[in-house]
């Protein structure tokens, strides 16, 4: 989508009312007056309690419809307002993405009895016990959903493993024994083997698991109309089972229907290898922690680095960029919160260059609840997006040539001619000599970030010299 821009529509410390979805529906139309083409929204699935954020997920077919877990909405609301956000977004011709999490289960409905190893927690390869039986939360009959829309039923053969032998309270990582049993061996390497992540281990080797997770997926799209998904932690996701759920994916679906991965690893060489192989875009995580790294380090961070590693560098189509999100926010197992004072920086450094695809994290934008300190910047970031839509368009020059001070050029298109030149440093005052184009010769631009109260002349030859304040950004278009 020409200069699409996503907006991931929540956090992890939202309140648990219920008014998610209807507040979502209530913002639609601001959505789209700010220029947001497509919303992820997150995990709309029955999780262990109302308050579950959806990533301990209990039922993929309760949307929030049935008495299940203590309640029948979700965090966020109920099943039919879930339907009327996406419709109301829709109708305002804006995309909405779906987060899928496949990869366990949560809050089981009863325990059974089955043999396992104990193997060591940060080496999933070293088994450190003899096989034993352990009494593990592994049935899932959903009872209040009573067949509705499958009658699949979840037992312990369509797991590879547990964290919880409820015989003697001990807590561990247990691996599933029977026929054809084992981890994933394509998954990612961190702690030996990443298969095992949380609660229910999902077996994608297993027949019955893979044909009732097609179904679902028929039926998840056919009933909320949604236009894409994220999968949820595809390092842990048997990477053969991935591979035919994308082709079953685009068969069913179309080639339009989006696809995003979650895959959190600062190793750009192992995200390079992975989009090789799959046909799916991916988050941006090594730009994420250039983003976080450089805001801890201030002026002493090369700003000519900034985009070494990352994937918008070495797959520039298939990067989905982003600042901060749930993962990442503090008083998360995995923070690393980029500091305010770079956020604006890091914005324009996602939503103002020609590659990947934008990602505005709804923590920035409305706040965070739990964060003291953590200013809202809808001011800047609605400044940003409205330069996107407008002005950053066209070949793209660089002007990575200072350790502190960097800036680039969007010459613009026959459609948008009037492109912009983008300015921004981590140190002091500086200022950056950039060519816009004889076309632009004795205008005078100004800097819309609103940071730089300067008037820049371009000379005769297109040139013009752009200031930047002290540890922010500017962008300058042409004065009206």
């Amino acid at each position: 989508m020409r200069n699409g821009i996503l907006m991931q529509y929540f956090e992890y410390a939202m309140a648990n009312d219920g008014q998610h979805w209807k507040n979502l529906k209530a913002d639609a139309h601001h959505l789209s007056e700010m220029g947001i083409t497509a919303v992820w929204i997150p995990p709309c699935f029955k999780g262990t309690s109302s308050s579950d954020t959806g990533y301990s997920v209990y039922d993929l077919y309760d949307l929030g419809e049935f008495d299940q877990k203590g309640t029948i909405r979700t965090k966020y609301g109920t099943k039919d307002e879930l339907i009327e956000a996406i419709n109301a977004l829709h109708e305002k011709g804006i995309q909405v993405y779906a987060d899928i999490v496949l990869n366990h289960k949560a809050g089981s409905d009863g325990t059974q009895t089955f043999k396992v190893v104990e193997v060591e927690f940060n080496d999933r390869t070293k088994v450190i016990s003899d096989p034993y039986d352990i009494k593990g939360w592994t049935k899932f009959t959903f009872p209040g959903r009573n067949n509705k829309y499958s009658d699949f039923k979840w037992s312990f053969e369509h797991f590879t493993g547990v964290d919880y032998n409820e015989a003697n309270g001990k807590t561990a990582v247990y691996k599933i024994l029977g026929d054809n049993k084992d981890w994933a061996e394509n998954v990612d390497k961190d702690l030996g083997n990443f298969d095992y992540l949380m609660f229910a281990n999902i077996d994608f080797d297993h027949p019955d698991v893979k044909n009732e997770i097609y179904k679902w997926f028929k039926w998840f799209v056919n009933e909320t109309k949604v236009d894409g998904v994220r999968i949820d932690a595809i390092k842990h996701i048997n990477q053969d089972f991935i591979k035919e759920f994308l082709k079953f994916i685009k068969k069913e679906q179309g080639e339009e229907f989006y696809v995003v991965g979650e895959y959190w690893q600062s190793n750009h060489e192992v995200l390079d290898d992975y989009l090789e192989e799959h046909l799916l875009d991916m988050y941006d995580v090594p730009l994420h922690f250039n983003f976080h790294r450089a805001s801890k380090e201030s002026n002493s961070f090369d700003m000519r680095t900034i985009f070494d590693n990352s994937l918008v560098k070495t797959h520039p189509q298939l990067a989905v960029t982003f600042v901060d999100n749930h993962d990442s926010q503090p008083m998360q197992a995995l923070e690393s919160f980029v500091e305010d004072w770079f956020k604006p920086l890091a914005y324009a450094l996602i939503l103002l260059r020609k590659d990947g695809y934008p990602t505005i994290f709804h923590g920035d934008y409305y706040g965070i609840a739990n964060v003291e300190g953590h200013r809202p910047m809808q001011n800047v970031i609605d400044n940003l997006i409205r330069i996107r839509k407008e002005n950053a368009y066209g070949e793209q020059q660089d002007y990575f040539d200072h350790g502190n001070t960097i800036g680039w050029i969007r010459l613009g298109t026959e459609e948008h001619p009037n492109g912009c030149a983008v300015v921004l440093t981590n140190g002091s005052d500086g200022e950056k000599d950039m060519y816009v184009g004889q076309i632009h010769s004795d205008e005078i631009w100004i800097d819309r970030v609103g940071n730089n109260p300067a008037e820049v002349v371009i000379d005769e030859q297109g040139k013009g010299t752009f200031p930047v304040s002290g540890g922010s950004v500017s962008c300058y278009t042409k004065k009206e």
